[in-house]
């Protein structure tokens, strides 16, 4: 089969994986008056995915280094169909979000094993830019899921995303079962240590908490924005469509330069430029509505700078934060994803009590988490790409 037809399959299950938290956003709001349950606890159907998920990278990051990458990929994503359709017959918001809580766990796999996968697919080189990509394909799904969820919603019900979501999983997973021999498994690591030592190196630490924590304010922000904007700000849904597909088009645009951009300034200063930018966006937000009674149209251009920002730094952080792991991709990946989710679990979760209050909330929720993103990146320690291209050579 053609390379990019098995790249393409590789993020596929990625993006599925994704979408099962982006895709279901718009409906969050209206859940109570279909299932029993709050507007509080309607978060938590949110906030239960994310914390599985996060269990899960934990999970299929260490068997992704011991064990076939292919197979368990086909059964991670059997589980995850298998989920997404017990979803559609929940009758209260609380049940809804225990099984939520069992989709994101398997929904995590394909995020996990996808940076293995891609080093066996292509060479050092090929690789290298292939999870880049990827890095910069995966950012774009929190965009974009979102409206299409808000689209859907308009002509069905709150089931259809977890109904779509089923039958697409289902679906790859024959893909991979029928051709079991279009794949090798990852090859293996040269580093079997565990988590530990990722965890106390604060090179890899550097890249994986401060995309997580630039990453974390803008989806704490987005998954939040839809309640406020349509309660606390007697708006509607199409103020935060509006704002996603403002957000979209430049995160688009910057995604499509940012190679110039890192050409002309180097990863390092574009990373930074990009986790200034969002920290600023969010800022902005938080400074306005202490002063003023927010109006959608504002806050739609402030925002636009956080999507900017992490179209500038997603790929390349994505790119180091890999390369910072020294070849143990599946427990490398594993822990940036589980950062980034603990901390929109956490926040989503954090922010539920308050958030009928308004957009000070949660404008100061991803003011603080994006900006703790920036100060971890200029305080610990960078990686020295010279011992990096050294031990690749080994």
């Amino acid at each position: 089969m053609p390379v990019a037809f098995l790249f393409g399959l590789i993020i596929a299950g990625t993006v599925i994986g994704l979408a099962g938290t982006d895709l279901v956003l718009p409906a969050i709001p209206g859940l109570p008056d279909q299932l029993t349950g709050s507007l509080a606890q309607s978060q938590l159907v949110l906030a239960s995915f994310t914390a599985g998920t996060a269990a899960g990278l934990l999970f299929f990051g260490e068997l992704g280094a011991r064990y076939d990458q292919r197979r368990l990929l086909v059964g991670a994503l059997l589980g995850y169909g298998f989920f997404s359709g017990l979803a559609t017959i929940s009758t209260s918001i609380l049940e809804l979000s225990i099984v939520r809580l069992f989709q994101g766990f398997v929904a995590a796999a394909p995020a996990v094993f996808a940076p293995g996968m891609i080093r066996a697919l292509f060479n050092d080189r090929q690789a290298l830019r292939a999870l880049g990509l990827m890095g910069s394909i995966e950012s774009i799904v929190p965009a974009l899921a979102p409206v299409l969820g808000a689209w859907l919603l308009t002509y069905y019900s709150w089931e259809i995303s977890f109904a779509i979501t089923s039958v697409l999983a289902l679906m790859l997973a024959i893909v991979w079962m029928l051709a079991p021999r279009i794949f090798v498994a990852s090859p293996e690591l040269k580093h079997r240590s565990g988590y530990a030592k990722l965890l106390l190196d604060p090179v890899f630490q550097r890249y994986s908490l401060s995309q997580a924590c630039s990453l974390g304010g803008l989806l704490i922000f987005v998954f939040g924005a839809p309640t406020v904007m349509t309660v606390a700000m007697g708006g509607t849904l199409s103020d935060f469509i509006t704002m996603q597909v403002i957000g979209i088009s430049l995160f688009i645009i910057t995604t499509n330069i940012v190679h110039r951009i890192v050409d002309k300034l180097g990863q390092e200063p574009t990373i930074l430029l990009g986790s200034g930018l969002t920290a600023a966006g969010c800022l902005s937000i938080l400074i306005y509505a202490l002063n003023w009674d927010a109006q959608p149209q504002v806050i739609w251009f402030l925002f636009s700078f956080v999507n900017v920002g992490i179209g500038l730094r997603g790929p390349p952080g994505f790119y180091l934060a890999i390369l910072a792991a020294r070849e143990d991709d599946a427990r490398g990946a594993a822990l940036v994803m589980l950062s980034v989710f603990t901390i929109v679990a956490g926040g989503t979760a954090a922010l539920a009590p308050f958030i009928t209050l308004g957009m000070v909330p949660l404008a100061s929720l991803a003011s603080a988490v994006s900006t703790a993103g920036l100060v971890i990146l200029m305080t610990m320690p960078r990686l020295n790409m010279t011992a990096t291209r050294q031990d690749e050579d080994r």
